[in-house]
């Protein structure tokens, strides 16, 4: 692997002056460094309230053990009233109460339960050669263009095959699928917004409920929460939420892909040690935390280092930040593939730990070891963007030139 010239990280001064309103701001979340801003926070105002602006009013929490704390205690904190903060004018998101992400318990763990086994290690494992299959003919595509982006080529195409494999999408209409889910992510609406998408969906149920298969929505739509049946829209609704996880993984995996160009003395120890896969994952998911913040609802008063908390007040918890912190991570500025322990919170923690953590893992250490074997010189292309966004994190683009072995 081939870097362009990169200085080493900076160390910035804690005293130093920021500004607090740009962290809402997804341009400093693409042009700039929101890090900054968080280590401020977390050494001055670890409990932080903001005013209405175009944004509702809310609390950030930039500190490990607090994000933690509020993770684990969904009756004080929960999630029905939405997860990502959203403009005044949206309102409320429309599927509280009905999707995986949007639901407390026990309706939460009573939604989870239907879906379940599709996400256990034991699935998991028994995908693992269908996953193999995927990224060497994913690579096998790109391998001879001249230029590759890693975003949409590679990590993209591979998140959203697979995740369409489990719901019981066609083979031949993955790419369908995956054209749809780019242009919604890009244009940053919600995939509900997306009519193709969504009357694509509509049609796969009409023809689950007709002749149920072994995938993911007929899971869904023989799925019962207390001897009653999910309705249609709790279905698509869900479909979705799923669906628009890819997101999270493909930016987690092309992050890290960013990460490995920038400090290749990491690429090439991974190479050279294979065994060290597993943390090597786990230090892509701390180092991308492309998941960058989410959000709860106070359902009671509550005090938080000192900050009165009220019902209804709205918490964020900056995950990015959280996995950050000098108290929990040693040089937590630091990319290490075999830091250990590596506790970090980019997968949740608690009731809303990310279903397909072990899905996202072994996606990811496949397509790394897969790399490693058949490619010889992974080299930037091009200059990377990163995504206006202060909910997702990770390259918008990021192109490269690939060289076989």
């Amino acid at each position: 692997m081939r870097s362009t010239s990169h200085a080493a990280e900076p160390t910035r001064l804690l005293d130093e002056p920021v500004c607090l309103h740009r962290l809402t701001d997804p341009v400093l979340h693409a042009e700039g460094d929101p890090h900054r801003v968080w280590r401020w926070m977390r050494h001055h105002a670890p409990v932080l309230r903001h005013p209405d602006g175009d944004l509702p009013a809310f609390w950030s929490l930039t500190r490990y053990e607090d994000v933690r704390a509020v993770y684990r205690d969904p009756e004080t904190f929960s999630s029905r009233r939405g997860v990502l903060l959203r403009p005044a004018h949206r309102g409320e998101d429309p599927g509280g109460g009905m999707t995986l992400a949007l639901t407390d318990p026990p309706r939460h763990r009573q939604l989870r339960a239907v879906v379940a086994g599709w996400f256990t290690t034991r699935s998991v494992r028994w995908l693992e050669e269908s996953m193999r299959d995927s990224v060497r003919a994913i690579l096998a595509r790109v391998v001879d263009e001249p230029v590759v982006d890693f975003v949409q080529d590679v990590a993209g195409r591979l998140s959203m095959y697979l995740i369409g494999s489990i719901m019981g999408v066609a083979e031949h209409d993955h790419e369908k699928l995956f054209r749809w889910t780019n242009e919604a992510f890009e244009a940053g609406v919600s995939l509900a917004a997306h009519q193709e998408l969504m009357h694509y969906f509509i049609g796969l149920m009409e023809r689950r409920l007709v002749e149920p298969a072994d995938d993911l929505v007929s899971a869904l739509l023989g799925g019962t929460i207390d001897g009653a049946l999910l309705t249609e829209e709790e279905v698509l609704l869900n479909c979705e939420n799923i669906v628009g996880a890819t997101e999270n993984g493909r930016l987690a995996i092309a992050g890290g892909m960013a990460a490995f160009l920038a400090r290749p003395d990491q690429w090439e120890r991974l190479g050279a040690d294979r065994s060290l896969l597993p943390t090597a994952v786990e230090e892509v998911l701390r180092w991308t935390s492309s998941a960058t913040h989410s959000m709860r609802t106070a359902t009671r008063d509550c005090v938080i280092r000192d900050q009165r908390i009220a019902a209804g007040d709205r918490v964020v918890l900056w995950v990015a930040s959280a996995n950050r912190d000098e108290d929990v991570f040693v040089s937590p500025d630091h990319f290490d593939i075999g830091r250990t322990p590596n506790r970090h919170l980019a997968l949740g923690i608690g009731e809303h730990f990310c279903l397909g953590a072990t899905l996202a893992r072994a996606q990811m250490r496949i397509l790394y070891s897969e790399l490693l074997d058949r490619i010889r010189l992974i080299e930037p292309a091009g200059p990377a963007h990163r995504v206006r966004s202060i909910a997702v994190a990770g390259p918008e683009t990021l192109p490269i030139r690939l060289t076989l072995r």
